[in-house]
């Protein structure tokens, strides 16, 4: 939300509420925000206290599928050498081979 957004917001909360109600609504609009704040720190302590140390450094961004994609397919600083360093065959040139691989 940019300036505009929340300047009618502020309007028309003076419009509907007056100016008397007003400061009590964002008093307890902020009350609301710091509880729900307080409940999310909360679940995410809980959840870091049962799946055990393994996972105490866990960012719960991480197991967001866009950042996963973003992270192992359009990153092109994590892509491995072997895979920048490919180049196009010349005509009748034998592909390398690794009797290791196989």
């Amino acid at each position: 939300m940019g300036v505009p957004e929340i300047g009618l917001i502020l309007v028309v909360a003076l419009l509907l509420f007056g100016p008397e109600k007003l400061p009590e609504l964002a008093k307890q609009a902020a009350g609301f925000v710091r509880t729900v704040r307080r409940m999310a720190d909360n679940a995410k302590n809980d959840l870091g206290r049962e799946m055990g140390e393994d996972f105490s450094d866990l960012n719960l961004r991480d197991l967001d599928p866009r950042e996963i994609v973003r992270r192992n397919f359009l990153d092109d600083d994590t892509t491995p050498a072997a895979t920048k360093e490919t180049r196009i065959l010349r005509p009748g040139e034998r592909p390398p081979f690794d009797s290791e691989a196989t």
